[in-house]
């Protein structure tokens, strides 16, 4: 028998595969369904549509469908770019855009994919047209403000952990908690509750982001599905990093200035991540943002299956694997 998580996901995959593309200029739209045809979690459409199905009542969860798959375009348009700037050959199993055909190609489709983006966004109601796509807008300009720190943050060696989580909350967590916070709004649901959604997402989002740092120091690599230990060896800011750098007396910079071979580099930081209990640390504040993230939906009048949708959710994302 099919959940109704099954059905979203059904609707999500349908709807990527109707994407009708125009004739003219067939090399811009090639990559864009490459791009999207690549999977991933359609994470957030599915939380779109899962708060629209919370508060919409007997309404069908399609109405919000053109949202949903708005931001999975969105979405993948941030990852286009990103491989763009950071000379990133795989995603998700496969060669990027910019390797695949070249980087004219990648920045041109990227901007094909925002303004695709848009027009779905855009497809609803008159009336909620303006706060839809005033949600959207800042989010969209919050996750570039994100990317431009990250970009910083490479350049810098005094980063803090408060920081950090500013970075990742605007780079990530903000369009989890744009796609919540949709979906209510498209349902009809009372602002405290279109709130508590937010709030709801970009916890999660933090959740998310502090899982993946964590697993790709101490995840397993045949789970999680690459290579432990890519971080470290690039010197990217992540709160294990950085507590470290800052907590360590100078040890982690100077494993990180010695020339090293990449595995004696992972093993020398590990060690000092294990020294100063990072993992647990680390694992501890995942839990801890999963935590907020339940909290932030308790008392708001929901659906009940989808309630306990959202609190696994943040359970998940506090032990998954990959």
């Amino acid at each position: 028998m099919q959940t109704l998580q099954d059905n979203i996901s059904e609707l999500i995959a349908h709807g990527l595969d109707r994407i009708h593309y125009p004739e003219t200029a067939p090399g811009l739209y090639a990559p864009i369904a490459y791009t999207l045809e690549s999977g991933g979690k359609r994470l957030r459409p599915r939380l779109l549509l899962s708060a629209f199905a919370a508060f919409c009542g007997s309404r069908p969860i399609s109405e919000a469908l053109p949202q949903a798959l708005g931001l999975e375009i969105f979405h993948n348009f941030t990852l286009l770019h990103d491989d763009v700037m950071d000379n990133a050959d795989i995603r998700r199993g496969r060669p990027t855009v910019h390797k695949r055909w070249n980087s004219n190609s990648a920045i041109l489709s990227g901007d094909a994919m925002l303004t695709l983006a848009t027009e779905y966004i855009a497809d609803c109601p008159s009336e909620k047209l303006p706060t839809v796509l005033a949600l959207f807008n800042k989010t969209a300009m919050e996750i570039y403000q994100g990317q431009q720190l990250d970009m910083e943050f490479e350049e810098r060696d005094n980063v803090s952990v408060e920081e950090y989580m500013d970075m990742i909350r605007l780079k990530t967590s903000v369009l989890l908690g744009c796609a919540c916070r949709m979906g209510a709004m498209l349902a009809g649901a009372a602002e405290e509750a279109c709130e508590a959604m937010y709030s709801y997402g970009t916890d999660l989002g933090l959740a998310f982001q502090l899982r993946d740092d964590w697993l790709d120091t101490f995840g397993d690599p045949l789970e999680f599905g690459k290579e432990i230990g890519g971080d470290i060896v690039n010197g990217k800011k992540t709160w294990l990093l950085i507590t470290a750098l800052e907590e360590s007396d100078g040890e982690i910079a100077d494993i990180l200035r010695e020339d090293l071979e990449p595995e004696e580099r992972i093993r020398q930081v590990v060690k000092v991540y294990r020294k100063l209990d990072i993992d647990s640390r680390c694992s501890a504040l995942v839990k801890e943002y999963s935590r907020r993230a339940i909290d932030a939906i308790r008392g708001v009048d929901m659906d009940g299956k989808l309630r306990d949708f959202f609190i696994e959710l943040a359970h998940e994302s506090a032990e998954r694997s990959h």
